[in-house]
């Protein structure tokens, strides 16, 4: 397998919206998180990944975008990021922007002259169709609720969205679009940032008959409809050629739709496309057809056995992402873990897991302290599109209010989108003036100079794991292999190359599980658990346990 910087690095999602305001407006900006590159240069990542940071009338928090080349007035002005971009540099880190190029702002100039008329040079920059039978063009249904197509009376048809209405996609067939997006990457790339994480990048390519699909199952319809199509792989390898392969970058492609199937299609070393992908085989295993506001239950082998089979099917052919929260699902202690009596513990097992799996690590902002769901009770405290759509089909269609904000409890945006907490004052510290959204309660309890002056803290047992990550190359490179597969309380996995073995032993239960057979203490040597004093508890694992082995032959 090829030994590569990115394969190695640990990346940290900052949501700049949520992560630091430095000038009281209540919003976080650039100068906030220059304020904290320290803090993130001493927990030990690597690259730090930023969501939008572009100019954007804020419909979908910035991810959609009106100027590609300007920053949203919010978070400050170029020169703002000139300065941070330096900082994280001088201290041995990459960035990672945030490409969304699947659709832009409708305000944005190409779409403000696309509408104009049906003529207009940039018309075709956009997919524009007459109705049909006195409705949309199709019964494609968006990302965020509601027809995927907006009529616009001005020429008297209809454009595609797949997400907001005031996110049209662009028309990649057309090759001044292609031309423009690799204008935008020379730019930033040339400014020095490290790489980009590519939004819906399977959509960019469509599929032209624009048949209606099967809207009573929103994931196969994405599968079926809106990822993968026809040309995808040629416009990647077209952008790779032009631009991406011409620097020491990394690009990672957010996936959905893509399946394990396809998935080194678009990572396989020799593509020319992607160096690696999220894949939301464990995000959408709580997704009922209807999408996330229409809940499933799922099992814990199902959740086991994603983590076995991606591995499996990329394989030493091409890499993947791992990641267990981001700013689109919901806080990883309280999805995965127990957010109750044993979130210090749970928070712990899930960054074990999260920092000894094969594939680049994302740790979401907040996550380092064990940050949890926040519980809404009133739709007017949401700031989420997705949601507030959602909200607003529920209540039409005779549905009951607080059922809604219940499952927007454990499935909405806003919970991962709330500020970071950096210590036990007003506002969590985040902002001087008043947050744009507001602070989780819980913040006296849960913050970041509470766990920095605790040498025991979630915090610091991340900052370990990262070390270990970097020392020990077989936790990146080592294969995996799936331990008691069918067991109902027990993650067990061992990581091997021809230097090392380790083994994995997670406890996702409150309950003891007897180690009986599976581990040789004569064999094995604890290098990191997140109980302290776990030797005296060879034989079983306690509530949420967690220990990292090395073993000798």
């Amino acid at each position: 397998m090829t030994h590569t910087w990115w394969k190695e690095s640990v990346i940290y999602q900052i949501y700049p919206r949520s992560f630091k305001d430095s000038n009281g407006d209540g919003i976080g900006d650039l100068q906030g998180i220059i304020e904290k590159l320290d803090y993130l240069s001493n927990l030990g990542v690597d690259v730090l990944w930023l969501s939008p940071v572009y100019k954007s009338p804020n419909d979908d928090n910035g991810y959609d975008i009106s100027d590609y080349y300007n920053i949203m007035k919010e978070y400050g002005d170029m020169n703002d990021f000139d300065q941070l971009l330096k900082g994280i540099h001088q201290r041995g880190m990459r960035m990672l922007m945030d490409l969304v190029v699947n659709h832009t702002s409708d305000e944005h100039q190409w779409f403000e002259e696309s509408r104009k008329s049906k003529d207009n040079p940039y018309r075709d920059f956009y997919f524009w169709k007459p109705g049909k039978n006195g409705g949309p063009p199709n019964n494609w249904k968006s990302f965020f609720g509601g027809s995927a197509w907006e009529y616009d009376e001005t020429t008297d048809e209809y454009y595609l969205h797949l997400f907001t209405k005031k996110q049209p996609d662009l028309n990649w067939e057309n090759e001044k679009v292609r031309a423009e997006v690799h204008k935008i990457l020379k730019f930033w790339l040339d400014k020095g940032v490290d790489g980009f994480r590519m939004d819906v990048i399977p959509c960019i390519s469509k599929r032209l008959e624009f048949e209606d699909g099967d809207i009573s199952d929103f994931g196969k319809l994405i599968q079926e409809r809106y990822s993968n199509g026809p040309r995808v792989h040629e416009f990647l390898q077209e952008m790779n050629k032009a631009v991406l392969s011409n620097y020491d970058i990394m690009t990672v492609g957010e996936g959905p739709g893509i399946t394990k199937e396809l998935a080194n299609l678009y990572v396989g070393k020799d593509r020319g496309e992607l160096d690696m992908i999220f894949h939301f085989g464990h995000m959408f295993l709580d997704h009922g057809k209807g999408g996330r506001f229409d809940p499933l239950d799922f099992s814990f082998q199902e959740f086991k056995k994603v983590f076995a089979e991606w591995d499996q099917s990329i394989g030493e052919e091409g890499w993947i992402n791992i990641f267990l929260d981001n700013h689109d699902f919901p806080r990883m202690v309280s999805r995965w873990g127990t957010d109750g009596k044993y979130r210090v513990k749970s928070s712990k097992l899930l960054a074990m897991l999260l920092l000894t799996m094969r594939g680049t690590p994302c740790i979401y902002q907040g996550s380092e302290i064990g940050m949890t769901n926040v519980e809404f009770n009133n739709i007017r405290d949401c700031r989420d599109i997705e949601t507030l759509n959602a909200y607003k089909e529920h209540i039409e269609k005779g549905g009951d209010s607080e059922a809604f904000m219940k499952v927007h409890h454990t499935h909405g945006r806003d919970n991962v989108r709330t500020p970071i907490h950096w210590d036990g004052t007003d506002q969590a510290g985040f902002t001087t003036g008043k947050s744009w959204i507001k602070v989780n309660p819980n913040y006296q309890q849960i913050n970041i100079e509470k766990a920095l002056n605790n040498s025991h803290s979630i915090y610091y047992f991340f900052q370990e794991m990262l070390a270990l990550r970097k020392t020990h190359k077989t936790l990146v490179y080592g294969d995996f292999k799936l331990l008691k597969a069918s067991d109902k309380q027990l993650f067990a996995y061992t990581r091997k190359d021809s230097e090392n073995q380790f083994l994995v032993l997670l406890n996702f239960s409150e309950e003891r599980y007897g180690l009986d057979g599976i581990v040789d203490p004569e064999k094995a040597e604890i290098i990191i658990a997140n109980y302290v004093g776990c030797e005296e508890f060879e034989n079983e694992l306690r509530g949420w346990e967690a220990r990292l082995y090395e073993l000798n032959a």
